[in-house]
């Protein structure tokens, strides 16, 4: 049984669409976890038909993500996606990854913008930012990859349930593949298609995520 976790913040606009982009597709187990919202996110969510999980306050993606894979889970899952609310993705890439979960024998596959020709991350993004994070991940994890901070993931259900996340904003990027490297899960990377209607993580963000990791590293 394959379930989608979709978490959300901020995405009435977007939601319906990718919703609906993932079920053209034929995926019909989605949970939308909305993660404090201040707009209309849950209720276009729920006009979706879709299963809606709510926080009360804004926690961060990496909480809305934790709660979504602890009620797959309890529903059974036997594979987990993880997928942006926000239509960067497309639902077509997750054919090709179950494919390469099952035949490869992995516990996790990763997306990649950097496995295909991508012109439409920006150039900042690509050249200083990215190639910044895929450091900052190496030495925080031991793992190298191409991308360091994609929240395009398929995971099996047995990888799934080692790996709990702590960090409740965008460290969890980091945290998830510190523990793929802890437990030694099998995974892969695979390209993905990301689009950039709008700009996402820039510097700011960034530094966030250096700050909680250093914080989780030193004092935790």
């Amino acid at each position: 049984m394959i379930w989608i976790v979709v978490p959300a913040y901020n995405e009435g606009k977007k939601i319906l669409q990718t919703i609906s982009e993932l079920r053209n597709c034929g995926y019909q187990n989605i949970v939308v976890v909305d993660d404090g919202s201040q707009d209309d996110t849950l209720e276009q969510a729920k006009k979706a038909g879709v299963l809606v999980l709510k926080h009360t306050v804004n926690r961060g993606q990496g909480a809305a993500l934790q709660t979504g894979h602890e009620f797959v889970l309890k529903k059974g899952a036997q594979e987990v996606v993880d997928f942006d609310a926000d239509g960067q993705f497309d639902p077509e890439d997750i054919a090709k990854a179950l494919l390469k979960l099952r035949d490869e024998k992995l516990d996790v596959v990763l997306g990649s913008r950097f496995l295909k020709k991508n012109p439409q991350i920006p150039f900042s993004k690509r050249y200083f930012i990215l190639p910044f994070a895929r450091l900052v991940n190496r030495f925080f994890t031991g793992v190298k990859l191409t991308d360091a901070h994609n929240g395009f993931r398929i995971f099996k259900r047995e990888g799934l349930e080692k790996i709990t996340i702590t960090q409740d904003k965008m460290a969890h990027n980091t945290e998830i593949i510190a523990q793929i490297n802890k437990f030694d899960l099998k995974f892969s990377e695979i390209p993905v298609t990301v689009g950039y209607e709008r700009y996402g993580q820039g510097w700011k963000g960034g530094l966030e995520i250096l700050k909680d990791l250093l914080f989780n590293f030193f004092v935790k």
